[in-house]
């Protein structure tokens, strides 16, 4: 590994997914005001996050369809196509 190039700040930080209340812990450089006490009882920095791999639907397999007939039909009705 190239020296000086990496953060040396990495320390472990509690991230919160907010669309489901899933949270975990993990290493990161992320910079935080919050702070929040975890499972085994130490407190360590907190971030909120929009999504993880528990609400993301690739994961979730909870995945949108996405009406393509109508987009075409849209499509085509817009600029005079037959």
């Amino acid at each position: 590994m190239k020296k000086g190039i990496h953060p040396d700040n990495y320390r472990l930080v509690v991230f919160k997914d907010t669309s489901s209340d899933h949270m975990f812990l993990t290493r990161s450089t992320v910079e935080t005001k919050e702070t929040v006490k975890w499972e085994d009882g130490n407190e360590y920095p907190f971030c909120k996050i929009e999504i993880s791999n528990k609400s993301h639907p690739f994961f979730t397999g909870k995945q949108n369809l996405v009406d393509t007939a109508g987009r075409i039909e849209k499509f085509n009705r817009k600029y005079n196509r037959k």
